[in-house]
């Protein structure tokens, strides 16, 4: 009798993945405070000086002169760490005070934070399947890995409709009984296409058929709306979507996701969601900081302008050399390889040859066959950065002999 071999196994696994081009690796990046998009990469050439293209700190936030000064105000008040769960120790005014601007972000009753948006879905999607008694979860087919898993952890009944189809959508609900609770589940902003959910005629679905509607604006807070609140706020919306999850780590800058909606629904998932009653709350320093950015970019337009006119900017360049560029109406720039050996390989010459670093985007990320780069244009992003990148995704895709787009 032989035991099991578990180094073979997990060999055997990478190894697969390794194969198939999806092994992932990770680049030793230290950012320069009030330089970004400048990084310092450790690679195997040594220290290099490279400009980061695919950060979703989209804003640049987490470089901004306020938010450095209230996280170092903060850790030289309190200290480090929260000191516990939000239930035992945990919940400082820092906390209080986030939750409250996050509240009034999105013109709702309550907020509640959690350590990353993956934890705000899954914790909240799958306390929603335990409470309402015989729900239904209608997920749009492109949902992040979280909404699914939070959706699966609720062990309710589930149907996905297909991407931003009203149609599918409203055939489902008409399916079922009027009088049976139903959540509709969808993302604003989708990260790998850019594309964005017809959010006003999924609320009249929902309202018609008796539906909650739970929206993820992970990829829209900060950078739409008159206060950053979404694109919901941008299209007049608050008032109609009940529940909206969020994330402080991208355009805000920080860490952390979160939760907006009714006073009763907050509670409720405060009280029950194990994600959120068992873990540690995020670090003072953290909430303090994540304040100061939304305080800002709710009174500030002019990240989020550079930041659109410099995408419209590459989107437009791109094209100009008919590279595949995937048309996009939000803040993200795809650009397809349709491959993930030569993906890889081409992020890996853009870091090596023109110290320009951009993650490739594999499966289970993206469908196969749209293996591609995403990249993130930011305020800080200049013309000579982005005259640089296209001169470079021209040289490699002829180099490489990659497919362009239709002239």
């Amino acid at each position: 009798m032989t035991t099991t071999d578990y180094r073979t196994i997990f060999t055997t696994a990478l190894d697969t993945l390794r194969r198939e081009g999806r092994y992932r690796e990770f680049a030793d990046i230290c950012r320069y405070k009030g330089r970004f998009p400048r990084a310092l990469y450790r690679g195997p050439r040594g220290e290099q000086e490279v400009t980061v293209w695919c950060s979703n700190d989209y804003l640049g936030m987490g470089q901004h002169p306020k938010v450095i000064e209230a996280m170092h105000f903060a850790i030289n008040e309190v200290g480090a760490g929260s000191g516990g769960t939000r239930n035992i120790s945990g919940t400082t005014h820092y906390h209080v005070e986030l939750e409250a601007e996050l509240a009034d972000l999105h013109g709702k009753e309550a907020a509640l934070l959690f350590n990353s948006g993956y934890m705000s879905n899954e914790a909240t999607l799958s306390t929603l399947g335990r409470l309402l008694p015989g729900v239904i979860i209608l997920s749009d087919e492109l949902n992040h890995a979280s909404m699914i898993e939070g959706i699966k952890h609720g062990r309710s009944e589930k149907q996905v409709f297909a991407h931003n189809d009203l149609e599918d959508l409203e055939a489902k609900l008409k399916a079922l009984p009027l009088e049976r609770p139903k959540v509709i589940a969808f993302e604003s902003v989708y990260s790998m296409d850019g594309d964005i959910a017809p959010i006003r005629e999924i609320c009249d679905l929902a309202e018609k058929y008796g539906a909650l509607t739970y929206c993820d604006e992970v990829h829209a807070v900060g950078m739409y709306g008159p206060r950053g609140g979404g694109i919901i706020e941008r299209e007049g919306l608050l008032d109609r979507v009940d529940i909206i999850e969020g994330t402080l780590a991208k355009a805000f800058g920080l860490m952390g996701g979160y939760i907006t909606g009714s006073a009763a629904l907050v509670d409720a998932i405060r009280s029950y969601a194990p994600g959120f009653i068992f873990t540690t709350s995020i670090a003072p320093v953290i909430a303090a900081g994540a304040t100061a950015s939304i305080r800002h970019l709710k009174e500030s337009q002019t990240e989020r302008s550079l930041q659109q006119s410099h995408a419209a900017r590459l989107t437009a360049a791109l094209k100009a050399k008919n590279l595949p560029v995937m048309a996009s109406p939000s803040h993200i720039v795809p650009v397809i390889i349709g491959d993930p050996v030569k993906c890889k390989k081409l992020t890996d010459r853009l870091m090596d040859e023109f110290n320009i670093y951009a993650q490739p985007i594999n499966y289970p990320t993206v469908p196969k066959g749209t293996e591609r780069i995403r990249l993130t244009p930011g305020p800080l992003h200049g013309e000579l950065e982005i005259a640089r990148l296209v001169a470079a995704l021209d040289h490699l895709w002829t180099d490489m002999g990659l497919r362009r787009a239709a002239a």
